[in-house]
């Protein structure tokens, strides 16, 4: 019987089993997501989550403890400085673990284990609103005529304005134009 034994030991020593969780911790905090076994990503998600509380205090102790189980700089400078202001507001269950099927060689149970935050097709917020517009016809025109129709008699025409600056332009060209009066 298996009276209160937690720990899925997956089949290796313990120094094993720290050291390949602790690799596939560092994969998934570089990379976002990785593909494993089921197995071994329910072992990693309670191997890393508290890692990930822990990064939310950035603190000299708290970067010396993760650093103690991941034992890579990279990875420790990537938790703190990125991975951790996303999640700040999270209150837990920051990985999530979507299973793929079997694997052909042995018919092990695969799944993509990931940080719940940086999945955009999942997350769908930002990535709808862009795709959502619509095609239609400008208001831009709408509004021109609107504003020219209800524009006072005593406006002058727009084309006065554009014709001055032509007339002292080509006076600087050295051409001779009749002013008006």
């Amino acid at each position: 019987m298996r009276h209160n034994r937690v720990i899925n030991h997956l089949g290796r020593t313990s120094s094993h089993r720290k050291a390949m969780l602790s690799n596939m911790a560092t994969s998934l905090i570089l990379h976002k997501r990785i593909t494993t076994t089921t197995a071994k990503a329910k072992a990693l998600r309670t191997f890393v989550e508290p890692l990930i509380t822990k990064s939310k205090e950035d603190s000299t102790h708290s970067r010396r403890v993760v650093f103690s189980y991941l034992k890579d700089k990279m990875a420790v400078a990537e938790l703190f400085r990125e991975v951790s202001p996303k999640i700040a507001e999270r209150p837990g269950g920051y990985t999530r673990i979507l299973k793929i099927g079997n694997r052909i060689g042995d018919n092990a149970d695969m799944c993509i284990m990931e940080l719940v935050d940086y999945n955009e097709a999942m997350l769908g917020g930002e990535a709808a609103k862009t795709k959502t517009t619509r095609r239609r016809r400008s208001t831009k025109k709408k509004d021109e005529a609107v504003a020219e129709t209800k524009a006072p008699k005593s406006a002058k025409p727009k084309t006065e304005k554009t014709e001055k600056p032509v007339a002292k332009a080509e006076k600087s060209a050295g051409e001779s134009v009749p002013e008006e009066k």
